[in-house]
């Protein structure tokens, strides 16, 4: 046979225990066929002689939001100002540079609700409070700045945004009477004026005045994020809610999904998470088959293939800790922890409407992916999904915990023995491990963003990143896993959570896939697995700061998705390079 690719003189890191480290890989019709030896006589189409360059297991996110964040590589970016006065100056830029753009834009009609043109509107994405001294912004300096022209910035978290006076009046819930809608809040000051900050589920009556997106709109976004992806070495991503809520862009998000991997605009494998709230009762079954949740035709959790699934259904059961709106046991702290707030956060619907729910989909056949930030939440996570394996059984899309950022001790057994996964992000430990302690206070800090203990109990940890709402990038995340570092220097919560270069190596690569359900095909470089592999500028096991090291190229399925184009001069093969170089050599014959 012959080879479609062979990569030689390569530090090959396989993340196979039985075969951990190799110099040269071998790709036929996008698998690995072989490592080293298993090679000798095979010739190949391309030889890649690689000059001593790591390479590992192509990288995984697995919870992250892509649609999100191709959309907002298109929106007016605010994540670089620091101060209020920063932010409102963006905000002037971006209203001038659309006034100029289009005369009417300024003015412009007033948005069709449902049409996902969003004419007339200034979006704007990248907010966070931390980033101004605690403070948001004041809404009557928004509504000097923009006027009747309706404003909605994201906040990095998701889970909150700011907005104006006139997109709350477009709402109908500008006045003081109208009611906060269940599982979120429009915060009002002690007059009952708004001030612009919406919470959780109160963003929907926002974001319905804008979604849904246009199918090509979100094609274009999916193209534009997974090029980012590709450059940073992933090549798998887990979107974590598609198709409604506040998290999805449109009811036919996943068709979407499906034209841009036709058209060649995906370039790296997605796995695709349904938002609990688009199961709907299928009618017309046999009785025997009646479902109380599904998609049409039945469709559940694992249907697709391996470039593009179908994983666990999204709920959200709780908010966020920078917002103190994650269901925590003991009360949020101030003054660096001295009192009590009163607060302990809140479920995004009553416990047991959200257990009816998560058994209807369970019961269908669909996994669950559940967010549960505050361990009161954790809690609630951990009883429902065991109840609902127990009565129905488990499912081969893995069960998972998303974020699962607070744990006390005790619960990280529950897990084990559920078999349930988790996504805690160590991207979140530099721009928001500083206020967290203060909202935390020492005495539970160590409860906070578990690793280490994670897998000293047997549980399944996956690396993920929550883009947009924090950093992306992967060396990045296996550095934090690593150093566990604040934007103060601090290290964030418990020390001892710390991972080791392997371990956190791990977890973007065979932790990620065992998360997903994908162990049988990727997350190691064996042979018959998918070739999906990223090569790096050095080793991660070794490297002074993982974080600095570069991504030289990415390849999904053998084919490559980014090559560094000053990493691609040709030498012959077997030549005595001793640099990071990336040299090519072709056999057609």
């Amino acid at each position: 046979m012959k080879l479609d690719l062979l990569l030689r003189n390569a530090d090959i890191i396989t993340m196979d225990e039985r075969r951990p480290h190799a110099t040269s890989l071998g790709v036929w019709q996008g698998r690995i066929v072989g490592l080293d030896d298993d090679l000798d006589g095979l010739e190949a189409a391309e030889v890649l002689d690689l000059g001593g360059a790591t390479v590992t297991p192509g990288f995984i996110d697995a919870h992250c939001h892509t649609t999100w964040f191709g959309l907002g590589l298109g929106e007016l970016d605010v994540s670089g100002a620091r101060g209020l006065n920063q932010l409102y100056a963006l905000l002037e830029a971006g209203m001038a540079a659309d006034s100029n753009a289009d005369p009417e834009a300024e003015a412009g009609p007033e948005p069709e609700p449902g049409t996902g043109q969003a004419p007339g509107w200034l979006l704007a994405t990248g907010f966070s409070q931390t980033q101004h001294g605690g403070e948001f912004p004041d809404i009557t300096v928004l509504d000097r700045i923009t006027g009747s022209r309706p404003l909605f910035i994201r906040h990095n978290s998701g889970h909150m945004a700011v907005v104006n006076t006139a997109a709350l009046r477009l709402a109908g819930a500008e006045p003081a009477s109208f009611p906060d809608p269940d599982g979120g809040v429009i915060v009002r000051d002690a007059g009952g004026r708004p001030t612009g900050l919406v919470q959780e589920t109160a963003q929907q009556l926002i974001q319905q005045l804008i979604l849904p997106y246009p199918s090509d709109a979100i094609e274009a976004a999916l193209d534009r994020a997974t090029r980012h992806y590709a450059a940073e070495g992933i090549t798998s991503f887990t979107e974590a809610g598609i198709g409604g809520g506040w998290i999805g862009h449109s009811p036919v998000e996943l068709a979407a999904y499906q034209r841009a991997a036709s058209a060649g605009r995906l370039h790296a494998r997605a796995q695709l998470m349904p938002v609990l709230d688009v199961l709907h009762p299928l009618g017309g079954q046999h009785p025997q088959d009646a479902a109380p949740a599904g998609l049409d035709l039945g469709i559940a959790s694992g249907f697709g293939g391996d470039f593009l699934s179908l994983g666990p259904a999204k709920v959200f059961l709780d908010g966020s800790l920078l917002g103190e709106t994650a269901a925590v046991s003991e009360d949020y702290c101030s003054h660096g922890g001295t009192d009590n707030t009163g607060n302990t956060g809140y479920f995004q619907a009553e416990p047991e409407a959200l257990r009816a729910k998560i058994e209807a989909a369970y019961a269908a056949g669909w996994s669950i992916a559940a967010h549960a930030i505050g361990d009161r939440a954790v809690d609630l996570a951990i009883d429902i999904i065991t109840a609902c394996a127990a009565k129905y059984g488990p499912r081969a899309v893995p069960n998972r915990i998303e974020h699962a950022s607070m744990t006390r001790p005790e619960q990280l057994q529950r897990l084990a023995a559920a078999d349930i996964a988790v996504t805690p992000q160590a991207s979140f430990f530099a721009g928001g491990g500083d206020g967290m302690t203060l909202s935390l206070g020492p005495e539970r800090l160590g409860w906070a963003y578990r690793a280490a203990s994670f897998l000293a109990a047997g549980v399944t940890l996956a690396g993920s990143s929550d883009r947009p709402v924090a950093d992306g990038n992967v060396l990045r995340g296996m550095q934090a896993f690593v150093d566990r570092r604040t934007a103060s220097g601090a290290v964030f919560g418990n020390p001892d959570e710390r991972l080791g270069p392997l371990q956190a190596l791990a977890a973007y690569t065979t932790g990620a896939a065992a998360a997903t359900g994908a162990s049988a095909v990727k997350g190691s470089l064996t042979a018959g697995k998918l070739a999906d592999f990223t090569v790096l500028s050095g080793s991660p096991l070794n490297a002074a700061s993982i974080a600095e090291l570069q991504v030289l190229a990415t390849a999904v399925g053998g084919n490559f998705t980014f090559r560094s184009p000053g990493l691609t001069s040709p030498v012959a093969v077997g030549s005595a390079a001793t640099g990071p170089f990336f040299s090519t050599a072709t056999n057609r014959s």
